[in-house]
């Protein structure tokens, strides 16, 4: 997906799908995304047309190139010739095309808006669409409803040429990786920070430095990266986060090199020594 189709996506466009667009279709129940076994591609018109998808499910996501991008949800799982259901981390790691697999992380957090917006939360009335923008209004209250995306920080600590990983208690992966937490109301990223290497391991850090973000759709989070020294302490975890945090430096048996997926495996080899 471009920048601009990425970033913006044509909602004037994603009011209708224009038939030469040929849409492609996002299609999920529980969080996993319908695709073809042999190829891994998405369901064609033909697929689609013996689910009998509701119209009322689906929702614009935008642009990838020229064809309009939709995305959708089932409350029962269908069960369909040729095809299954992966959920997203198994084709994030997988074979899965690289540019639709970023659009499909952005169809999922829509899909799943859309699941859970049908009704008000303020008053439990029906909700509908606002064309102009993605968001759902209650006609009943006037509630606005725009998707959820939840800011995270990520931090590299560096102590000389050495950097702190961690094994967290839920990472499903359970590979060893920079700290991570999600934001708390009120906080700014550097505040949340501060707590999270303090909370999770017991140290004291400084010169925080932006590095990179990356949406993250497990299930809507945005990941903000960055680097910091380590400035005191000992390290002392948090047994209901994290199962193990230790210093990594030239000399040690580095994790794994993992493809660079995601914002933090980029993160990790960026400050990986050579040969490690």
């Amino acid at each position: 997906m471009t920048d601009d189709a990425a970033n913006a996506p044509d909602l004037h466009a994603a009011d209708g799908a224009p038939a030469t667009r040929r849409p492609l279709t996002f299609l999920f129940h529980g969080g996993r995304l319908l695709v073809r076994e042999h190829d891994l591609a998405l369901p064609d018109a033909a697929a689609l047309a013996q689910i009998g998808l509701d119209p009322a499910q689906v929702q614009p996501v935008g642009l990838l190139g020229e064809r309009y991008c939709q995305a959708g949800w089932l409350d029962q799982e269908a069960a369909l010739e040729g095809y299954a259901w992966h959920g997203l981390r198994s084709l994030l790691f997988g074979a899965f095309d690289e540019q639709l697999m970023g659009v499909a992380g952005r169809a999922a957090q829509i899909a799943e808006w859309a699941r859970t917006h049908r009704f008000c939360g303020a008053c439990a009335h029906p909700m509908a669409r606002v064309l102009h923008e993605r968001s759902f209004r209650c006609a009943h209250c006037g509630h606005l409803a725009y998707p959820r995306i939840s800011p995270a920080m990520m931090v590299l600590i560096r102590k000389g040429d050495a950097v702190l990983l961690a094994m967290h208690v839920a990472s499903p992966t359970k590979r060893f990786t920079p700290l991570a937490g999600f934001l708390e109301a009120g906080e700014s990223i550097e505040e949340a920070i501060h707590r999270e290497v303090y909370e999770e391991v017991g140290l004291q850090v400084r010169n925080l430095q932006y590095f990179a973000s990356q949406s993250w759709p497990f299930p809507h989070s945005l990941m903000i990266a960055f680097t910091a020294d380590y400035a005191g302490g000992e390290i002392r975890v948090d047994p209901t986060e994290i199962a193990e945090a230790r210093w990594f430096g030239p000399d040690d048996e580095w994790p794994e090199r993992v493809p660079q997926v995601s914002v933090s495996s980029v993160l990790v080899d960026a400050h990986r020594p050579p040969g490690r």
